[in-house]
């Protein structure tokens, strides 16, 4: 392991340590990685007591939909964009990418006044929509459609497959680690955001676990031990989707490289 991956995995232990200590042995020095009393059970009890499972739900809830219909469709419009042939496609390309340009806090009240318009604020569908596309997803995936034969979609479409069959069926399992990756990015995304629910739920039974931890933090912000315990539980689902999915992002990677 290298000196980055040390000094990424040192404050993570330290979180993991200090979660398990008592109050009062969270500042011992020097620094002691295994407490010599065990406070586990209590603090973790202790922070699922309260909202923190609800707005632990909330989280998982608005992050799996929003990856699945944010990657679902910026495959759509990366496919339809790198294999579908229509006038003004590359210019209409330019323009989207061009958007990215655009800072996201720039649109922040054009979107708030039109999901208002709409009904949709201080909702989780509200929430999810405003997720459900990236000009980056679409960009990086565009690229990966790209290295697709298209001899592969012409059989296809010999053999009387439309568009969404030769998307679905060949071109989209093709492409699986790219998307592999770019879901497992998308899920990270969504679940570290602070901005949209912070502007867009007023609710807080609909608070996400963002939000969760700022309360959390209010209320236990000099409990040390409890606060790292949070901590701990919020990025748990981080570890564990890259963990499931890395071999895939190796593979996305991999496929990158050949392509390249």
């Amino acid at each position: 392991m290298g000196l980055l991956g040390i000094a990424f995995l040192l404050p993570f232990l330290w979180m993991l340590s200090t979660s398990f200590k008592l109050e009062k042995d969270v500042f011992n020095f020097p620094i002691q990685w295994l407490p010599q009393q065990w406070n586990l059970i209590e603090n973790y009890k202790q922070v699922w007591s309260g909202d923190f499972a609800r707005y632990y739900g909330n989280s998982i809830y608005i992050t799996l939909a929003t990856t699945i219909i944010n990657v679902l469709i910026c495959a759509l419009a990366a496919y339809g964009f790198s294999k579908l042939r229509f006038p003004g496609r590359d210019a209409m390309f330019v323009v989207v990418l061009a958007l990215y340009m655009v800072p996201p806090q720039a649109s922040l009240v054009p979107q708030f006044l039109l999901f208002n318009w709409l009904n949709l604020i201080d909702t989780h569908i509200g929430l999810i929509l405003i997720n459900s596309f990236s000009i980056i997803g679409a960009f990086m995936l565009k690229q990966f459609f790209m290295g697709v034969n298209n001899e592969y979609l012409e059989s296809a479409r010999m053999d009387g497959a439309g568009h969404f069959r030769s998307f679905l069926q060949i071109a989209f399992p093709l492409i699986r680690p790219a998307v592999a990756t770019y879901a497992i990015l998308r899920f990270i995304w969504t679940w570290n955001d602070y901005q949209y629910p912070l502007i867009f739920l007023k609710s807080k039974e609909l608070f996400t676990i963002q939000l969760g931890i700022r309360l959390f933090g209010d209320q236990y912000g000099d409990v040390y031990s409890l606060m790292m315990a949070g901590a701990v539980s919020a990025i748990l689902p981080l570890l564990i989707i890259f963990a499931l999915g890395q071999k895939q992002v190796i593979e996305g990677i991999a496929l990158g490289g050949v392509k390249g």
